[in-house]
């Protein structure tokens, strides 16, 4: 498979993960060094950074997100491929529109992540 099609496959399954409300399938993508950056972490934790450090940090967060949206719904718009990186462009909670960029290792494993929203439709 092709490191283009490596990165959209990442993609499909990801959304899927998140789809099924299920956190370890969610968490499979990321090693456990991850770096997480998010405007919602801001707000959550008050710190500006928005950034979280660990599998475990991110495991609480999302956690704490399935149980907030038990409805959460994301709906993949577009997947953009880089060198070692991907996007992926979605349809969010509450009609938010959002943009992932995931720098992925050699391993297939999200290392990195800033995410951005923005308002839907």
């Amino acid at each position: 498979m092709q490191a283009d099609d490596r990165l959209r496959h990442l993609a499909g399954q990801w959304i899927e993960a998140w789809n099924a409300h299920d956190l370890d399938a969610i968490l499979s993508h990321y090693a456990e060094d991850i770096e997480f950056t998010s405007p919602f972490v801001a707000k959550l934790t008050g710190d500006p950074s928005g950034t979280l450090r660990g599998k475990t940090a991110l495991r609480d967060y999302f956690g704490r997100g399935l149980a907030a949206y038990p409805g959460l719904h994301f709906e993949l718009l577009r997947t953009l491929t880089g060198v070692g990186s991907v996007t992926l462009y979605y349809r969010s909670v509450n009609g938010l529109h959002a943009a992932e960029t995931m720098l992925v290792g050699a391993d297939g494993l999200v290392r990195r992540v800033w995410a951005h929203y923005g308002a839907g439709d």
